[in-house]
């Protein structure tokens, strides 16, 4: 009797927080609270929980879905047999180039998204042998990406600080760059996106090492070496031999557009023929690929004013109806990857497969949909004074 109860604000508060995010029967029977009364952290947490528990639901109900290793594995070699079945299919004639190319960027895709999912450690956490060996697989089917192990710190770090200055992942692949035709370059070409301006790059690159902290010279030398060398070997051949193509094939346009057709030798006609089989069946997939994701990716992040750690700032869903040939591509990644920002743990097909509930949750919190305004403003966050112009909620 004698003891001091908590002041009346502080167990109103409690009480709606506990209201908020402990009421399982309030997800389940979709009363969702109203959000102008929550914080943004609460809000996070809210839609967190529940999109979590639909994937639980889900599971519960289709009990296959907690073979989550062994799913992974079966997507990755049915998503690699996909790549060589459709290159087999163009080399004996089969299938046209126009056919192979969407094919096997389609197929890669998968790959994708499995190697995103591996870098949370989402399928074999308790084999870190086997996830290893996945990504470096998944690497050598997507010759133009990164290094995966490289690229996990990257991404972890995404997570942690996305659409700051030191967030390089999304700053690697165009996002806050006003859009222009250096910028539509950049979009399919990683290389590219660093060479065509060094300057940002190396900020963004300075600023992610900065922030993480390195304890000594070493570690500083270590993380160096790790953005310098993060294409080393598989990227750096693969942009050699790319970009070495596209130059032949400008080289010979031109020759015969002046009249000129040289006799070469029937050892240089073997490699043309070969490097035109590898740009059907590896190199114009990837650049398809690498498109369409980074194209959906950099504008459906926001950069550079927004606040650091707040979920509900760092993404829009973008899933307008004229995307979809992009979305196609990589895995519906604008309408599914906002997801992930706040349920980090759940894999790319439960993310999809529960998009409806989740999306549900996230409009009335307030998350934004179609924002298409971000073309305009750099992908920064901040809206124009009539934000109606901008902003379209209806899809």
């Amino acid at each position: 009797l004698g003891a001091r109860s908590p002041a009346p604000v502080n167990r109103i508060k409690y009480a709606r927080r506990e209201q908020i995010l402990g009421d399982d029967m309030m997800i389940k029977q979709n009363r969702i609270p109203q959000s102008t009364a929550l914080t943004n952290e609460e809000k996070t947490a809210f839609i967190r929980k529940s999109v979590l528990q639909a994937g639980d639901e889900l599971r519960a109900k289709h009990r296959w879905l907690k073979h989550q290793d062994a799913i992974g594995a079966i997507i990755m070699v049915l998503s690699l047999l996909g790549m060589l079945g459709s290159a087999w299919l163009y080399y004996q004639e089969i299938i046209s180039w126009w056919l192979c190319i969407p094919l096997v960027a389609l197929f890669a895709s998968f790959i994708h998204e499995l190697e995103h999912d591996l870098i949370h450690t989402i399928y074999f956490r308790k084999n870190p042998k086997i996830n290893r060996m996945m990504l470096i697989i998944g690497w050598i089917a997507r010759p133009s990406t990164i290094n995966p192990l490289v690229r996990r710190r990257l991404h972890l770090h995404h997570h942690k600080h996305s659409g700051t200055e030191s967030d390089l992942e999304e700053r690697g692949i165009t996002n806050g760059e006003h859009w222009n035709m250096k910028r539509l370059i950049m979009t399919g070409d990683n290389k590219l996106a660093t060479k065509l301006r060094t300057k940002s790059i190396h900020e963004a690159a300075y600023a992610y090492i900065v922030a993480q902290k390195p304890s000594d010279d070493a570690e500083l030398k270590k993380l160096i070496h790790e953005q310098r060398n993060g294409y080393f070997p598989i990227g750096k051949i693969y942009y050699f031999v790319w970009h070495g193509w596209l130059i032949l094939q400008a080289t010979l346009i031109l020759a015969t557009l002046a009249g000129i057709s040289p006799a070469l030798p029937s050892a240089v006609n073997t490699a043309i023929d070969i490097l035109n089989f590898l740009a059907v069946t590896v190199m114009l997939p990837c650049f398809l690929r690498t498109f369409c994701l980074h194209f959906i990716s950099s504008n459906m992040h926001y950069y550079g004013d927004v606040e650091d750690g707040n979920v509900m700032q760092q993404t829009q869903v973008l899933n307008v109806w004229w995307l979809f040939p992009l979305q196609l591509f990589c895995f519906n990644f604008g309408a599914t990857h906002a997801i992930h920002h706040f349920a980090v743990r759940e894999p790319f097909y439960i993310r999809q497969w529960t998009s409806k509930q989740a999306h549900a949750v996230m409009r009335e919190m307030g998350v934004r949909f179609n924002d298409i305004g971000t073309f305009k403003r750099a992908n920064r966050y901040t809206m124009a004074a009539n934000p109606a112009v901008e902003l379209n909620t209806n899809n």
